[in-house]
């Protein structure tokens, strides 16, 4: 039922000592670069994906497998293993993805060619945005997860959005427990989330209509359709604060001529 892949021998320890160490006798952690061209040929074999790709790393370009640069034209790992999980899982397969930010709304060719596979050629069904910190001390980004099912036939009609702020430890390189926890409400909304009902953008989710992301370039942050109330604040008038200021100025003058006098 379980299989992942890793090119670090010590992460294919690690992986499969803690299968084991769960009940899975036999864990099928195989030593694999997940993205290089001799292993293209491994597709559509699985019907559920979770992982945690690696942030931030760039490939020699002649190395990646080809039917990925297909997707996406880049050398970024974090945009190639996109295309590598829509690749690996089953027609009707399931991910869930952790990515960095700035998948969901970079702006080059590459970042927006992964966003309109997803919306256009299969089905996104939501995005939880997380706040920086969750994943230190090893490292401090925003992130996301992206969740989607492969169709190869679109299915996007409207997007599920999830604000994230807390996760129930400390966002510092502690991380101790805290009582502030998002992720039970989390759950219970997404169990029962509905485009009819969740249409408030200043809620912690909300829907947003295919057509809509697709005009935004298929921006994907969730900043880009939340609404955020602002409370008006009343002001002094300019002329009660100048008056304040001359008053405050008249106080610190006469001070200083009574200090003066004392030291004269």
């Amino acid at each position: 039922m379980f299989h992942g892949f890793d090119f670090d021998a010590t992460m294919l320890r690690i992986g499969s000592m803690n299968l084991m160490l769960h009940g899975i006798e036999e864990p099928k952690i195989e030593a694999r670069d997940s993205l290089s061209e001799d292993h293209a040929g491994v597709e559509e074999a699985f019907t559920m994906i979770l992982a945690n790709p690696p942030f931030k790393g760039s490939l020699e370009k002649s190395t990646i497998a080809k039917d990925l640069t297909k997707i996406v034209s880049t050398t970024k790992t974090e945009l190639l293993f996109g295309a590598l999980f829509l690749r690996l899982l089953k027609k009707g397969g399931r991910g869930a993805v952790i990515v960095p930010d700035g998948v969901l709304f970079g702006s080059s060719t590459a970042h927006k060619a992964l966003r309109k596979e997803l919306v256009e050629n299969h089905k996104l069904d939501g995005v939880i945005s997380m706040p920086s910190g969750v994943f230190k001390p090893y490292a401090g980004v925003s992130t996301a997860v992206l969740m989607f099912t492969k169709t190869g036939a679109g299915g996007t009609d409207c997007v599920w959005f999830y604000d994230m702020d807390a996760d129930g430890l400390s966002l510092d390189d502690k991380r101790q427990p805290v009582q502030k926890n998002d992720i039970p409400d989390l759950l219970q909304r997404w169990k029962h989330r509905s485009i009819q009902a969740d249409t408030n953008r200043a809620a912690k989710a909300f829907f947003v209509p295919k057509a809509e992301i697709a005009a935004n370039g298929y921006d994907l942050s969730i900043n880009r359709y939340k609404e955020v109330a602002h409370e008006e604040v009343q002001y002094e008038s300019p002329k009660v604060i100048l008056q304040k200021l001359r008053s405050l100025e008249d106080e610190i003058r006469a001070d200083l001529d009574a200090l003066e006098g004392l030291l004269g």
